[in-house]
């Protein structure tokens, strides 16, 4: 593993999570815009947004044959190195579900397996319980037989059809004031991932984000119109960078005051001809 050079504290050499190897100082500019995109244009950005330092979101692209696996994490604030918690989260989660999905297990089954993975390495990150990074957590997952989604706190996941109306695929797991009720840590004990999936009937995206976006854009609908006057204004044809970009600029507009992540997937065509049908556990 190679350094980076050039700590804007003292000097010293910058590790890969954006941390001085030494001092522990996090670089104020480490991930503060990151884009991502997957070679069948999936794509998905993460910026720091307005009023925070560092960026604790995280995400993961890959493809594994015919499916395409997003991750998207949020470091719980309170948390120490929560952004650590984030990356670690996104990275694992995506590693395990190529590896599974490769091996033929079902979507069910990679995602809960992946969930649990992601968490067991959040978990090994703590110096103590007391002192345990955590993170929020939510997987996608798109190939010819449907979508599927994963989750844990509350990062969430919709499906947003061309025409029609969009739903959320998440429902999040949080408490009395809005508190998280589950997440990744050393202090959150085995993860009990919640796995719903969905056969789309039109063409659409599946999009995985943080809070630092649905709390601007709350619902469905309006996530969905926000990517409709995007598609009616788009002269560049940038895609699903352009949309997911346009997305956390609604964000930014709206106040930036989280860090904000936005991941589009396109499910392939032999999804869309599929009648619609949903289930969950």
């Amino acid at each position: 593993m190679t350094g980076l050079a050039g700590c804007v504290l003292c000097g010293g050499t910058i590790a890969p999570d954006g941390y001085r190897w030494d001092c522990g100082g996090a670089q104020p500019a480490f991930r503060a815009r990151v884009e991502a995109t997957a070679d069948d244009g999936a794509a998905g950005v993460s910026d720091r947004g307005k009023r925070r330092g560092v960026n604790a979101d995280a995400m993961a692209l890959a493809t594994a044959g015919s499916w395409t696996i997003g991750v998207v994490c949020d470091g719980v604030s309170m948390s120490p190195r929560a952004e650590r918690a984030a990356l670690v989260a996104a990275e694992v989660g995506a590693a395990s579900l190529v590896v599974r999905l490769r091996d033929g297990a079902v979507p069910e089954v990679a995602l809960h397996e992946a969930a649990v993975r992601a968490g067991r390495a959040v978990a090994a990150l703590a110096a103590s319980v007391d002192a345990a990074p955590a993170c929020t957590y939510v997987a996608g997952i798109a190939g010819p037989e449907g979508v599927w989604s994963a989750w844990i706190g509350d990062s969430r996941a919709y499906w947003l059809p061309d025409e029609g109306t969009g739903m959320a695929l998440t429902e999040d797991d949080v408490g009395a004031y809005d508190a998280l009720s589950a997440w990744l840590g050393a202090d959150a004990g085995e993860p009990v991932p919640r796995v719903r999936s969905y056969r789309p009937a039109v063409p659409g995206r599946l999009l995985l984000c943080t809070d630092g976006l649905w709390r601007y854009l709350p619902g469905a609908g309006g996530l969905r119109a926000a990517l409709v006057r995007r598609r009616g204004v788009a002269s560049g044809g940038g895609g699903l960078l352009e949309e997911a970009g346009a997305l956390v600029g609604h964000a930014l507009d709206a106040g930036g005051h989280d860090n904000i992540t936005a991941l589009l997937i396109r499910p392939p065509v032999a999804v869309r001809a599929g009648r619609a049908a949903g289930r969950g556990r």
